[in-house]
């Protein structure tokens, strides 16, 4: 950390964070290349499924077996980063992603078997999202981690956004077998990259690695269903998605039937949330420390939601457009205060199993809202569906703003309170900072780190005098 940053008692700027602590840049780096890699991928696989067997019905699967089968394992996937080094588990799931795309791509198999290979390389993929995430409050200390993940999510949005651009560039030159030899590439640069992170063994109970995966996977499900503020974070996050999720086949319907519009307007409205999102997370690697969590969580919540209810008022694609990108803002607000709030909340032994299990649930809940939505908009229209989505999502909005406070004053007495060594919620498990919590008029509940004590770390690396990260302050 620079001087006047730490004089200043605040956290750095996202360049000079990247550029002073060698593990974090190496995951920011990790974790682009990847996403690229995927969005290389995804494109190739669309157009090889539509060009092989001419069904819509076989590119739904392909995109199903991605990201819905993986999601039911949340709660499994999440258990492996808690119970085996995350350095370690982050690198061997790129090399198997990385193996497995390179077997497509070499042999382009029939549909059976590539669905098959795909779902298998989307669970490696599932593993890796919790155990990147958990690897974050191992790489900086709490003042820090509103900045590193602003800084991670705008990269692999980033990549993203420009993958599928990349993929029509090189597509014909190189043709589908190609751009699926390049994502391989990524994902073994990846791992190759991850070396250059520390070792980050796990911080769990050690009686509890001889217990079964499933065992441990159960033990993660009770921790969010006892902790009523992790558990609110969660639920909340799913709902939004459970009714927000169909924008993206609702915004389809919303330009070419409702607005009269071309081919061109449904790409403009489904690329301006990516847009909002590149611009939240850009704007967040400078000032989301400046923010009450809580806040930037239900404000995030609000936007997203109202974002969709408002685009079905909408009389015109610039006003859809508009809209949706500034709805982009409000999903990066949420994605940075929920990882950033469960980071500094939930212990380092049991961090792995909240995301694994956090995730899963948003697929399961994006999966079943396509499903519901598509009905409803069979049923009805695109601006009503997009009204009754964000109609939703903006009443669950007001039960999180209502009951997460009060959840996360009772979280912070507990923690601070003489019996917190024997509450369920930590027993066998690592201490943790307790979690402060400022109320007064006019303001509400923020996260902030300890001041007169350095963050402790369950993660033994943290503590590595040689380690290259910046000094707390």
């Amino acid at each position: 950390m620079s001087t006047a940053d730490a004089e200043a008692g605040r956290a750095p700027s996202a360049l000079r964070l990247l550029k002073a602590n060698g593990p974090l840049r190496a995951l920011f780096t990790a974790r682009v290349v990847s996403y690229a890699g995927d969005s290389l991928s995804l494109v190739a696989l669309m157009l090889h499924v539509a060009n092989t067997t001419g069904q819509g019905l076989a590119v739904a699967l392909l995109l199903l077996v991605g990201d819905f089968i993986p999601s039911l394992l949340g709660p499994v996937t999440g258990a492996l980063s808690d119970r085996f080094d995350l350095r370690r588990v982050m690198i061997v799931c790129e090399m198997v992603q990385g193996g497995l795309m390179l077997a497509i791509a070499l042999v382009l198999p029939p549909l059976p078997l590539l669905l098959a290979l795909v779902g298998v390389r989307a669970i490696a993929g599932q593993v890796f999202q919790p155990a990147s995430r958990s690897a974050i409050p191992a790489m900086v200390g709490e003042r820090d981690l509103e900045t590193a993940n602003s800084s991670i999510g705008f990269g692999s949005n980033c990549a993203e956004a420009f993958g599928p651009l990349v993929a029509a560039a090189l597509l014909p030159f190189i043709g589908v077998q190609g751009v699926l030899l390049a994502d391989a590439g990524t994902f073994l640069l990846s791992a190759v990259v991850l070396l250059a992170t520390k070792p980050m063994p796990p911080a769990g109970d050690p009686d509890a690695e001889h217990s079964g995966l499933l065992s441990s996977a159960k033990v993660g499900l009770g921790y969010i269903l006892r902790t009523r503020a992790v558990r609110i974070i969660s639920l909340g996050f799913c709902a939004v998605v459970l009714f927000n999720g169909v924008d993206d086949v609702a915004l389809v319907l919303l330009a070419k039937d409702t607005l009269r519009s071309g081919d061109s307007s449904v790409g403009l409205l489904l690329g301006a949330v990516g847009i909002g999102l590149l611009v939240g997370y850009a704007l967040l690697t400078r000032y989301s420390g400046k923010l009450a969590l809580p806040t930037l969580l239900v404000a995030g919540f609000l936007v997203s939601s109202a974002g969709n209810f408002l685009t079905g008022l909408a009389w015109s694609v610039a006003a859809a457009f508009t809209v949706q990108a500034v709805r982009g803002l409000g999903i990066a607000g949420m994605d940075v205060a929920s990882s950033t709030m469960l980071q500094r909340m939930v212990p380092a032994g049991m961090l792995g199993r909240v995301f694994g299990n956090l995730y899963g649930a948003i697929g399961v809940a994006a999966a079943v809202s396509y499903v519901a939505g598509g009905l409803l908009l069979d049923a009805t229209n695109a601006p009503v569906t997009l009204m009754i989505a964000g109609g939703g999502g903006v009443l669950f909005t007001l039960v999180v703003a209502f009951s997460l406070p009060k959840a996360l004053r009772k979280y912070t007495n507990a923690e601070t309170g003489p019996n917190q060594r024997n509450r369920p919620e930590t027993v066998g498990l690592p201490e943790v900072p307790a979690m402060h919590t400022h109320t007064g008029p006019g303001s509400s509940v923020e996260l902030d780190s300890p001041v007169e004590h350095p963050p402790q770390s369950s993660r033994e690396h943290r503590e590595d005098p040689q380690s290259d990260r910046p000094p707390p302050s």
